[in-house]
């Protein structure tokens, strides 16, 4: 596809772990426009040093517990049952409460988001009121089986879809979801180019098209799978995803996440996670992927969109995500990565803490 790339300079681990260090620290000025979907923020960050194996050497035992709390003050219950709230940015810092109003409900992704977070910091989950999160996911669900983000709410896209299948797959309970309806609802947003779009009739894009090939595997991978009678692509179909998703990545080795437009760090995984997903990731270029990333890389820590740019904990988090899938070849010692879990979007020993730890009979209730 490509010409041989340039040899890859250093991944520059300490500078990306310094950055998310940062970032975990106070909200900086670039990203105060994240301050009500905090919860996001922490998990790009945990999930980096995570990635990168440095959780426990850049970060003390009352660091680590003290982010465990702040997610922990966030969790919530209420009429339309438990979950965790995107920030304390409608109630105050000093004045968290156990019961939510209408006005600050817990939120489906930041839910998502919450749980992974607190797998990386290996909490066992005592406090977590996991019927009312089965509530919660129903309150959430929509009559066409599409999800919105919180109870009431009238927007829906397969973002939340995805959010609700991971949840459900980390709980190991599905009773809280109408899968069915949810995977016809997938199966309308998809487009005549075999990507998925963030609702029926929208353009495909890469990462909706990732939310709906991993709560596709998600449920197909469940217990529940045979006796619902559950299906998923057929061959022609992943053929034509396969094709859309391969000819996005660009010569160059960045991927687009949409037709015709330009390549976009956090494309790689979810484009490349995608393409592992169908089985197929020995269609990546991954030496040009790596080095895109490395041309992404800012130079006070972080990963960017696109070279040139300024640097954030998400397109930090997903780039280094990227290479947990995609190494490149004999790398070297800078470039190496565990494996990470593609369908649950965290490292490997990560997705299955939370697979142990999360589901009810961990605690024999």
């Amino acid at each position: 596809m490509a010409e041989s790339p340039e040899p890859l300079p250093k991944l520059s681990r300490n500078a990306h772990a310094l950055h998310c260090i940062r970032c975990l620290s106070g909200l900086p000025s670039s990203q105060t426009e994240m301050d009500s979907s905090r919860l996001a923020l922490v998990f790009y960050c945990l999930g980096s040093l995570d990635l990168l194996g440095v959780l426990e050497s850049k970060s003390t035992d009352a660091d680590r517990e003290s982010w465990k709390e702040w997610i922990w003050q966030q969790h919530a219950s209420g009429k339309y049952g438990a979950g965790f709230r995107p920030s304390p940015f409608m109630t105050g810092a000093g004045s968290q409460s156990a019961e939510y109003s209408e006005y600050d409900t817990p939120h489906l992704i930041m839910t998502y988001t919450a749980l992974l977070s607190l797998s990386i910091l290996r909490d066992d989950f005592a406090r977590l009121h996991r019927q009312g999160l089965l509530t919660f996911l129903r309150s959430c669900q929509r009559e066409d089986g599409s999800f919105c983000s919180y109870p009431n709410s009238t927007e829906s896209d397969l973002r939340s879809v995805y959010c609700a299948f991971a949840i459900s797959s980390m709980l190991d309970d599905w009773s809280g979801i109408d899968v069915p309806r949810a995977l016809s609802f997938i199966s309308k947003c998809r487009t005549y180019e075999g990507g998925y779009g963030q609702e029926p009739y929208a353009e495909a894009q890469g990462g909706t098209t990732y939310c709906a090939l991993a709560a596709i595997h998600l449920a197909l991978s469940a217990p529940h799978s045979t006796s619902l009678s559950l299906s998923g692509l057929t061959q022609a179909q992943r053929r034509q995803t396969i094709r859309w998703l391969v000819h996005n990545q660009e010569s160059l080795g960045g991927f687009r996440g949409r037709t015709e437009k330009d390549p976009d760090a956090c494309y790689c995984f979810w484009c490349g996670a995608s393409l592992q997903i169908l089985d197929v990731k020995g269609l990546v270029d991954t030496g040009p992927l790596a080095s895109f990333l490395a041309k992404c890389q800012f130079k006070f820590g972080g990963i960017a969109k696109a070279p040139g740019e300024h640097s954030d904990p998400f397109h930090t988090y997903l780039s280094l995500a990227a290479l947990g899938i995609y190494l490149p070849e004999d790398p070297e010692e800078s470039w190496k990565f565990e494996a990470l879990d593609p369908s649950l979007n965290a490292r490997l020993e990560t997705a299955q803490w939370a697979r142990e730890k999360i589901p009810s009979r961990s605690l024999g209730h």
